[in-house]
């Protein structure tokens, strides 16, 4: 089915719903999103309703509202309501299920070069504490993922596949559902980090055929801070362990015994910011209405366009491969530090990051690159904005250029 390109109405209406575009050029998605309008009065709505009701009342009050949030977010990523908990953000949902895996001696991890640093942390960490390998699949010549060499490494000692879809310092895109059959096949336990994927592509966890998805709100599906969420498919939620508990988790059958509950929540503890809660339900609303194949076509031409333009300014070079690339764009100036770059953009309100070698290590390391300039495009942006942005890239160029001609 075609896809139908926003127009021009469309656009300024998402932009004249996010007061934010008004202020600021923001290419800094992969960080933060601006939220839509709605999603904030969403959140202060609550929050000053709370604030006369009380605490207690007011969730008693919004329960079905709450309640529906998980419902919004299993249609979002075609899961069942009982295989989505709501935490406070993707390092805290992908390590309540990676540390929830029973690893033993000998066991073998397979991961990539795209790996977050988050990640990797853990994967060190069950190394160390349960004498665990990892195996790192190294990306092709042309920056993609090889299936191949995942088939390859594969052994009877496999057991996990874990993956970042996209990386934070990188605009290329993993095959995660190419990557879930091979899962499958051979039996293994898949987890995804979703973090820059959601409401960025479709997500679809039957098709991808993962085991545990992790995400955050506060990226491209443009809900608040301090949300986010994970999926456990139901098969296996019984076969991760427990990290923490209380009365939301498990109920006490009498003084000497305890049962877990029998859905995802049992990942969640009670108390959690409800009023964030509705913020990030708000915000997967806002995006199911738009439509998240649009969201991904729209961002895939601006970024096509952004590094278009970048790749043909002198002294800049994008340093994104891979067949198939994403909404963050990755560039570096030349005689110009990335913090720099990052800095003299902002001045003309002009939001970017700078991508740490530590956050994506063996990717960075790997391409001999210790720092990047992130420009991450969404579906409010415009060519007018990359314009804009290119044209303060120039005169950053042309001042290093002379700085260099000085040093001389």
């Amino acid at each position: 089915m075609e896809i139908k390109t926003f127009s021009e109405r469309e656009i300024q209406k998402f932009r004249s719903e996010t007061r934010g575009t008004s202020e600021c050029t923001h290419f800094n998605n992969a960080g933060a999103s601006l939220p839509p309008d709605e999603v904030v009065e969403t959140v202060i709505h609550y929050l000053n309703e709370e604030a006369t009701l009380g605490g207690y009342e007011m969730e008693y009050k919004y329960r079905e509202k709450l309640e529906n949030v998980y419902q919004l977010i299993a249609r979002f990523i075609h899961a069942e309501r009982d295989e989505v908990a709501i935490v406070e953000n993707a390092s805290m949902a992908w390590g309540l299920a990676f540390n929830g895996i029973e690893f033993k001696k000998g066991d073998v991890i397979i991961t990539s070069e795209m790996e977050y640093i988050t990640n990797l942390l853990g994967f060190l960490n069950a190394e160390q504490t349960h004498d665990i390998q990892i195996k790192v699949i190294p990306n092709d010549v042309h920056g993609n993922f090889s299936l191949q060499a995942l088939e390859d490494a594969i052994t009877a000692q496999t057991r996990l596949i874990a993956i970042t879809h996209i990386a934070s310092t990188a605009g290329v895109v993993v095959p995660v559902v190419e990557i879930g059959k091979i899962a499958r096949k051979h039996n293994i336990l898949y987890l995804v980090d979703a973090c820059q994927t959601v409401g960025q592509i479709p997500v679809n966890v039957k098709e991808i055929g993962c085991d545990i998805l992790s995400t955050t709100g506060r990226k491209y599906l443009r809900a608040p801070r301090g949300t986010g969420f994970l999926y456990v498919r139901k098969e296996i939620q019984d076969s991760l362990k427990i990290l923490f508990m209380d009365g939301h988790t498990a109920q006490l059958i009498n003084e000497n015994a305890f049962e877990i509950r029998n859905d995802a929540r049992r990942f969640e503890l009670f108390e959690k910011n409800r009023a964030l809660t509705l913020g990030l339900g708000k915000a997967v609303e806002y995006a199911m209405n738009i439509g998240v194949g649009r969201i991904w076509q729209r961002i895939q031409f601006l970024a096509a366009v952004m590094r278009r333009q970048l790749g043909g300014i002198d002294g800049i070079t994008v340093h994104d491969n891979g067949e198939q690339k994403s909404g963050i764009v990755t560039f570096t100036v030349d005689g110009v530090g990335s913090s720099h770059v990052k800095s003299e953009l902002g001045e003309k309100k002009i939001h970017v990051s700078v991508g740490l070698a530590k956050s994506t290590l063996i990717y960075m390391n790997r391409n001999s690159l210790s720092t990047v300039v992130r420009a991450s495009v969404h579906y409010y942006n415009t060519e007018e904005e990359i314009n804009r942005m290119c044209e303060a890239l120039e005169s950053i160029v042309k001042s290093g250029s002379r700085l260099q001609s000085a040093g001389r």
